[in-house]
């Protein structure tokens, strides 16, 4: 039976109830994250919760929790759930008011909801056996705060819902310039002559916290460079490599992009190379 911790409480997932007038529900206001553990252990814990805390401050959520009291708690729920391979799935939502009103209402306490779920090992980074991901493309058709992690995800399930429906994996986003932005639940990346290749962040991409992580094990290692700028839709299907990177996928290499193949149509050894890096330090962060 999954725990899952509601508004101060641990308690079976059947016997957690909200409110239909909370926020969350009524109108998507909530912010959320998903921590990835392996054998109890967080990947990016701390800028998991920093991205968190950047969301609420967007939106306007007020909550005193210090970083290690979210600690606490995600370690408790980890615990409770018998540890292993999951992932940590936080919910701040605005809260519950006494009506249906678009304007923030005051005095307001937010809601706090977190469960687990069950996530696989993680993948061994080795070119030969890896499974090559298909991707879909679409025109990116979302709101313009993307890089606010909003429980509002509509646009985004939408999207995967198009690639899913044609077989594929994801689905890579582009902009009315023709320009990559990322995937429906996935920050991107490209690979060219040995160079990594990732749009940079604005508005338009979430700041994902593996690509975050991986740029930062690049730079501090050196061996693989890589570069953070505008990348059209053409450089994708003339990519030696593509990737696809989130918290539950880590990298995940993609070999078929809307049919065409990329590069030799085997997972490259810019992927192996990079991932190996990720892989010894992803428990750093």
């Amino acid at each position: 039976m999954s725990i899952v911790y509601l508004n101060g409480d641990f308690m079976p997932i059947e016997e957690a109830k909200i409110s239909p007038l909370d926020r969350g529900f009524l109108f998507g206001d909530g912010i959320y994250e998903v921590i990835p553990a392996y054998d109890g252990k967080t990947v990016g814990l701390a800028p998991h919760m920093q991205r968190m805390f950047n969301g609420m401050a967007a939106i306007e959520i007020k909550m005193e929790k210090t970083l290690a009291e979210w600690q606490t708690l995600i370690q408790s729920i980890i615990e409770k759930n018998g540890g292993g391979n999951l992932g940590i799935y936080i919910q701040v939502s605005r809260g519950t008011d006494v009506k249906r009103y678009h304007a923030y209402p005051e005095n307001v306490e937010p809601t706090i909801f977190m469960m687990t779920m069950p996530i696989k090992p993680a993948v061994e980074a080795d070119a030969s056996t890896a499974k090559g991901f298909s991707v879909g493309v679409t025109q990116d058709m979302r709101w313009k705060r993307c890089h606010i992690k909003s429980t509002a995800l509509l646009g985004n399930v939408i999207h995967f819902q198009e690639g899913y429906r044609d077989g594929n994996d994801e689905i890579l986003l582009y902009n009315e310039e023709n320009k990559l932005t990322e995937a429906s639940s996935s920050n991107a990346f490209i690979v060219k002559d040995g160079v990594v290749i990732t749009p940079v962040l604005d508005n338009q991409i979430l700041p994902g916290i593996t690509r975050n992580i991986l740029l930062d094990v690049l730079k501090k290692d050196g061996s693989i460079p890589f570069e953070e700028r505008d990348v059209t839709m053409d450089e994708v299907f003339a990519a030696d490599e593509v990737w696809v990177t989130s918290s539950s996928k880590e990298l995940a290499p993609v070999t078929q992009v809307d049919g065409k193949q990329i590069g030799d149509g085997k997972v490259g050894k810019v992927w192996e190379a990079a991932f190996k890096l990720y892989t010894a330090h992803k428990f750093d962060y």
